[in-house]
């Protein structure tokens, strides 16, 4: 009998600060963490750039417990941010702001990490969204992380929701991607054999002086040096909380049938780095709106129609779990689009990116 109860949830999200009046970025100087932490302590705190306010849910023992933490982090966060005199919301990219003109919190982390990246660092303007899923062991944390690397492309585009920068049409529906690849250890991680393969793999980084600890270490997912969690980090943070807790839903589902397969003595394929990273550029550049690879059939299929077919895989663990009515946003993006997509449309209609940021403004606490 399996206990699906090991597998709790743990959401973080990153928020852009608005200007109300002219929709750009605006630092708030902490105000915002300050007086967020008054109120729900640890769980908000600063980042990198003085535009960024990042929050993290408690340990969650279901999805639903997962949304109304969310939910509440982001009424609370937009009431402060408005008795501030400021707005926030959520995308993979601002519209129109620049990096140059953003300010860097004064925190000798970052400091230390602009030092070494430079203008990598100072550039990484973007806003994503994590999801731990808590796991048995650390073994099992490799053996899943191995597996579910094949599915990262797949839920990155559902949650594809960066398609402007500085003002441009990139032409991707997830821009972000393409800003932090310029940091090193990003992207689809290798494969490891073992969890002592991993140890030693950061073990010779630390030694060799390019990291100080396997915090640095910003694959799209990771085993968490810390929580005994399998991190996820592929997704532009989305629009809504419907859209965040369904991406959620949908890695928490993943890791568990894995799970249910390695307790039947099965494994899910296991696919080169190289392969998954043809499907993560797709998925970076279209979104849900052409086709993936299926490396199994060695051939194009429909990105909807594959989405659907993970629906199908994970369906026999989506009731143990809890996660039926989560999953529900997961078909409305099919039907309605993601978040890169209703930007767009946003923009077709008004050709002003500030109409677009009043957009992702509007949708914060709004539903999909």
């Amino acid at each position: 009998m399996i206990n699906y109860k090991q597998f709790t949830v743990g959401i973080e999200e990153e928020y852009m600060v608005i200007d109300p009046s002219t929709k750009a970025l605006i630092s708030h100087e902490q105000k915002i963490v300050a007086e967020g932490q008054k109120i729900i302590s640890e769980k908000v705190k600063a980042e990198m750039h003085q535009a960024v306010v990042e929050v993290g849910t408690d340990v969650c023992d279901n999805i639903e417990d997962a949304r109304h933490d969310i939910y509440n982090l982001r009424k609370t966060i937009h009431g402060i941010a408005e008795s501030l005199g400021f707005s926030v919301g959520a995308a993979g990219t601002h519209p129109f702001s620049t990096w140059r003109q953003q300010l860097i919190t004064d925190h000798i982390r970052y400091q230390e990490i602009v030092n070494e990246m430079q203008d990598a660092a100072r550039s990484n303007l973007i806003f994503g969204l994590h999801v731990h899923v808590g796991m048995p062991s650390k073994e099992m944390a490799i053996h899943i992380a191995n597996s579910a690397r094949y599915f990262l492309p797949h839920v990155f585009a559902l949650s594809a929701n960066s398609p402007f920068w500085e003002g441009r049409v990139t032409g991707f529906k997830s821009y972000r991607t393409k800003v932090f690849d310029k940091f090193p250890r990003t992207g689809i991680p290798d494969y490891f054999d073992s969890y002592s393969a991993y140890e030693n793999y950061v073990n010779l980084l630390i030694k060799t002086n390019c990291i100080d600890n396997a915090k640095k270490i910003w694959w799209d997912l990771r085993v968490h040096p810390f929580y005994g969690t399998v991190e996820f980090r592929v997704c532009d943070v989305p629009l809504t909380v419907d859209e965040t807790v369904g991406f959620a839903a949908l890695f928490q589902c993943i890791c568990a049938k894995l799970f249910k397969l390695r307790e039947a003595n099965l494994n899910f394929m296991i696919y080169p780095r190289a392969l998954v990273n043809e499907n993560k550029w797709r998925a970076s550049r279209y979104g849900i709106d052409d086709k993936l690879i299926d490396f199994g059939k060695e051939q194009e299929v429909n990105t909807r129609a594959l989405i659907l077919e993970l629906l199908d895989f994970i369906d026999d663990v989506v009731d143990e779990l809890g996660c039926r009515e989560a999953l529900k946003s997961i078909t409305t993006i099919l039907e309605k689009g993601t978040g890169a997509d209703r930007q767009l449309e946003i923009y077709k209609q008004t050709k002003s990116f500030p109409a677009v940021a009043a957009y992702i403004e509007s949708k914060f606490l709004g539903s999909l």
